[in-house]
């Protein structure tokens, strides 16, 4: 059983620092019974999750089922500097009714994938707040300029004459003191985390904590491009609070490349199972748009139910299959001799006037499905049923 265990919490991860300390803390469970604290924490500067961050959530769940007692950190104090990691210039500032706003909503969310019994919601304005400004400034003694400066990001913004903010410095000594106040036994995170988990084993070794942590980060998932990290802010995403039409058509978007990333880092199957699905569809025994499909279905089920996921499917398939519209389009009431392009936009299925001008000329819209060319096409007055490629649709009624 220890073995099994620990097969699963390895499982897609991409590095694990002081596994050894990992393994005996697994062990004792098994042994003994005792429990150990498992940190991970996320900064609410939006008010969604997506499937990027259930990576770490799953994992969270595997530790739950091996006596991991999970420290969700909502870095309320936190997000309102901002996590540097991977950015080229300063974060702007959320004012605290955002951030607090957002972590409603992750606290609601989270629990779609994680047992609240076995999970302890912490804010670390708890401790940040009442560190004050000689804890602040005890805490910078600890880790000088030219360490930060060896961080990739800083190093990068340095040198090119870009802005860094001190704020910035702050960030990475404010989430290690975080697993200074928790005295968290592991700590997960992303590959892009590293050097601020890194900063929690070296403050917890700072405060004589008596213990480090163990970090284990799981890899970045990419978005439904194949390339950048999945983000809300780059649109590449699949939120997990989405319809779960959405959320279904999403996956089955991806390339069949990218499918086995998603199986392997968000499938609940053994990882034996996904290599015969993936040498099935290397011999031409599956099809991959039916391995596709599963995965689909799999993940749609996670944050809905089955039944939701198999009408999401059969909306799918008459949308895509039967070239039939979907049953639930929005309607809209609009005035007559409204240019096309800014109805896009007012209905909420295009961003802006020039992404729908792109659109039209790549033949991606339609109008009553029926391509449209026509650039500065103005509605007469009618029923009309707007479409832009193969999942925004509406329905706008010109008076």
């Amino acid at each position: 059983m220890i073995q099994q265990a620990l097969d699963e919490i390895s499982r897609g991860t991409a590095e694990i620092i002081d596994k050894e300390r990992i393994e005996a803390l697994v062990k004792a469970f098994f042994d003994e019974g005792k429990t150990y604290k498992v940190k991970v924490g996320f900064d609410p500067t939006a008010a969604d999750l997506h499937l990027g961050h259930t990576v770490l959530l799953q994992k969270l769940a595997i530790f739950q089922k091996y006596g991991g007692h999970i420290q969700l950190l909502i870095g309320d104090f936190t997000a309102m500097i901002g996590d540097p990691t991977g950015k080229s210039e300063t974060r702007k500032r959320l004012d605290r009714d955002t951030v607090l706003e957002n972590a409603k909503s992750y606290q609601e969310q989270v629990f779609k994938i994680l047992d609240p019994e076995k999970t302890e919601v912490v804010f670390n304005s708890t401790w940040l707040d009442a560190l004050g400004a000689d804890g602040l400034v005890a805490l910078t003694t600890i880790f000088s300029v030219a360490r930060m400066l060896e961080r990739d990001d800083f190093d990068k913004r340095y040198k090119s004459g870009q802005n860094i903010s001190i704020s910035e410095f702050l960030y990475p000594l404010l989430q290690g003191y975080d697993s200074v106040a928790l005295e968290s036994d592991i700590e997960l995170g992303g590959t892009d985390q590293k050097f601020n988990l890194l900063m929690g084993r070296q403050l917890q070794r700072s405060y004589e904590v008596g213990k480090e942590q163990a970090i284990l980060m799981m890899p970045i998932l990419e978005g439904l491009d194949g390339v950048q990290k999945m983000s809300k802010s780059l649109g590449n995403f699949i939120g997990i609070t989405e319809p779960a039409k959405d959320i279904y058509a999403k996956v089955l978007s991806i390339s069949d490349e990218l499918m086995w990333r998603y199986y392997e880092l968000l499938s609940e199957h053994s990882l034996e199972k996904i290599e015969i699905f993936r040498t099935d569809v290397e011999s031409g025994k599956l099809h991959p748009k039916k391995a596709k499909e599963n995965l689909a279905l799999e993940i749609t089920t996670r944050f809905y139910n089955e039944e939701s996921a198999n009408i999401a499917k059969d909306e799918f398939d008459n949308v895509f299959k039967s070239n039939k519209l979907p049953s639930d389009i929005k309607e809209f009431d609009i005035e007559a001799e409204v240019w096309i392009c800014k109805t896009l936009v007012d209905v909420g299925i295009e961003p802006s006037t020039s992404q729908a001008r792109r659109d039209i000329k790549q033949g991606a819209v339609r109008i009553d499905q029926q391509k449209i060319s026509d650039e500065q096409l103005k509605l007469a007055k009618g029923d009309y049923t707007l479409q832009v490629g193969k999942r925004k649709f509406a329905k706008v009624k010109v008076k």
